[in-house]
């Protein structure tokens, strides 16, 4: 942390100031508890990008009537274990984590839940909704689509969305959480590498002449990031739109990306209840081996140990609660004054 920058806040002042501020938007008591919660808990668990860092622009959006705080997500039709919802353009993090819920009992019922969200907003954080599963011992897949953000593999137009995918599975030693995006660095990991005036450990993505870089201004002005895995990732992009847009009968990136803002996103969450005890057992042994073997991998660097995805929230978790949370000053500032 950069003291000069930077400075620690506690768990529970944060979410009283951002509370304060969405109930005098005309959320619900509920919902600013909720809403508030979620972001306080991204920064906690040192996803500072779609934390508190995000929460003046989901302001703004309130505030643009693109985000309608009193709306309630409505199921459109069911097929099963499948459920299509139209968000009505209500706060994406609630709505999401609404969904997570639903899908979580669907589950329980059949085994299998899946909630396919039309009409909603961004959902900040989304291995939020991966851990929520977790907690309840349940597997997921879960993703949204995007405005175009990235170009596809051979273009230059970004006319493919960065489309967030998380996968999740529960584990008694600490949940394993995928949550990532479809650029090999997230627009909010971009900016806030901006914002400290730092430079990416790797090329991210094109600059102006068409040669990869690590200035993240540079990318986010060509709007030209990399996607992982190159064109396999492009590929991956354009499929989890196809699946989003077809399954809740929503928009694709296509249609977001002839709006000047992003809103009314399509989201798809699927939840797997693994069921009995004797499952149970045997899974966590299963997982413990796969994973031993992956830590007890020789480490290329002697100061960065191979790590499993998610392992690290715990310790950061540990420690922003027990300091406080490491907040932007600025970012904080134009909070406070919103």
């Amino acid at each position: 942390m950069n003291p000069e920058t930077e400075h620690r806040i506690p768990f529970d002042e944060i979410l009283e100031v951002l509370e304060e501020k969405l109930l005098t938007r005309n959320f619900t008591s509920e919902d600013a508890k909720l809403s508030a919660r979620l972001f306080t808990e991204a920064s906690c668990d040192g996803v500072y990008s779609h934390g508190l860092n995000r929460f003046p622009l989901y302001v703004e959006f309130i505030d643009k009537g693109f985000i309608k705080v009193r709306n309630k997500p409505e199921l459109i039709s069911r097929n099963g274990v499948l459920e299509q919802w139209n968000g009505h353009l209500g706060p994406g993090n609630v709505n999401a984590f609404r969904s997570v819920e639903r899908a979580v009992s669907l589950a329980r019922e059949y085994g299998v839940g899946c909630v396919a969200l039309s009409n909603t907003n961004h959902w900040m954080r989304g291995g939020t909704y991966g851990w929520k599963a977790a907690d309840e011992g349940c597997l997921a897949i879960m993703w949204s689509n995007t405005t175009g953000n990235m170009p596809p593999w051979g273009g230059i137009r970004p006319t493919i969305g960065n489309n967030p995918l998380v996968m999740a599975v529960p584990r008694s030693a600490g949940h394993v959480v995928l949550d990532m995006s479809q650029t090999l660095f997230s627009f909010g990991k971009l900016s806030e590498y901006k914002n400290r005036g730092a430079q990416l450990p790797l090329e991210g993505g094109y600059n102006q002449e068409g040669k990869l870089t690590r200035d993240p201004a540079e990318i986010l002005a060509t709007m030209r990031p990399l996607p992982i895995g190159y064109w396999k990732g492009s590929g991956l992009s354009i499929m989890l739109d196809i699946f989003a847009t077809i399954l809740s009968g929503g928009k694709s990136t296509m249609e977001l990306s002839r709006k000047e803002y992003e809103y009314g996103v399509s989201q798809v969450f699927i939840v797997i209840d693994p069921g009995s005890e004797v499952f149970h057992e045997s899974r966590e042994i299963l997982l413990d081996q796969i994973l031993n073997d992956i830590k007890n991998t020789p480490s290329a660097n002697s100061n960065q140990p191979v790590r499993y995805p998610g392992e690290r929230t715990f310790g950061i978790r540990s420690e922003n609660l027990s300091q406080g949370i490491p907040v932007q000053k600025e970012v904080w500032k134009r909070i406070r004054y919103l």
